[in-house]
């Protein structure tokens, strides 16, 4: 199971994140998917991933999510990854800047049935509004 359970993780950074096709995630997330980080506004389920993914190819079209490393266990996986792009597009308001962002962050799924159904996400969105410049950084 955990190898099946990271082999859907990679398709969804891979064939969503990294090259746009949205209809994969009809395919990988549950019809009662739940992201426990999306942002304010968004849609539930699937409907709402789809719009963040394409939230963040607007805003970073070459958008490259790397996977660094996946632990499994039972339903649940960790992934480690390291996403970068070139901000062209407006995100959430911050006109585009032209800036190169690398963010690092961990996220955690659920799978059930071979579908997502939960997602979790930690990641240094400070760290991409200084990479940005819309917020000093330190020091």
């Amino acid at each position: 199971m955990s190898k099946e359970n990271k082999a859907i993780s990679r398709r969804v950074n891979e064939e969503c994140f990294n090259q746009g096709n949205l209809a994969v995630a009809d395919e990988l997330l549950a019809a009662d998917y739940v992201d426990h980080a999306a942002p304010p506004g968004l849609p539930a389920g699937v409907e709402g991933f789809k719009q963040l993914v394409a939230i963040y190819r607007t805003a970073f079209p070459d958008l490259h999510v790397t996977i660094e490393d996946q632990i499994a266990e039972g339903d649940k996986l960790a992934t480690r990854f390291t996403a970068s792009g070139a901000h062209q597009g407006e995100l959430m308001g911050i006109a585009p800047t032209g800036k190169k962002v690398t963010v690092t962050g961990i996220a955690i799924e659920r799978i059930v049935d071979n579908k997502i159904v939960e997602h979790w996400l930690v990641s240094d969105q400070l760290g991409m509004l200084q990479q940005l410049g819309v917020i000093p950084a330190q020091g």
